[in-house]
């Protein structure tokens, strides 16, 4: 019966490590909802007993985040200690650079309002142009 638990914890464990592997940031993900993903898959193999170095969870976050957090991955790997920092800290810092991006510029939805109004208005000023062309 024993066997029989070890191997099913094997083919879950492996089942993660490639769930692992494939997981990468859309764009339109924040930090928060990303990082639970991760979080949520490296705590399961770990409760399953397999060993994963917090080292390559740091490497894999910053590995595949989103283009919008290229710059701030890019410093933490050049000017962090990857192999001695916490996947909380870089938690941590990104979400610290996605709030401060908040504060600059439109958010995406204002963005994709005014490009919808601006599709609307030319619609719009088409169907009075060709109306006008009819009378």
């Amino acid at each position: 019966m024993f066997l029989g638990v070890d191997r099913v914890k094997a083919v879950r464990i492996q089942t993660l490590k490639a769930e692992f592997e494939a997981l990468s940031m859309k764009e339109t993900e924040g930090v928060d909802e990303f990082t639970v993903k991760v979080t949520n898959t490296v705590s399961t193999r770990r409760t399953l007993g397999d060993t994963i170095e917090e080292s390559y969870v740091v490497k894999k976050l910053l590995r595949v985040v989103s283009y919008k957090f290229l710059k701030i991955a890019s410093t933490l790997e050049q000017f962090g200690d990857l192999e001695t920092m916490a996947a909380e800290e870089v938690t941590g810092r990104l979400k610290d650079h996605e709030e401060r991006m908040k504060g600059h510029g439109e958010s995406d939805k204002k963005k994709l309002l005014l490009t919808h109004k601006e599709w609307s208005d030319r619609k719009n000023e088409n169907r009075g142009g060709n109306q006008e062309k009819v009378k």
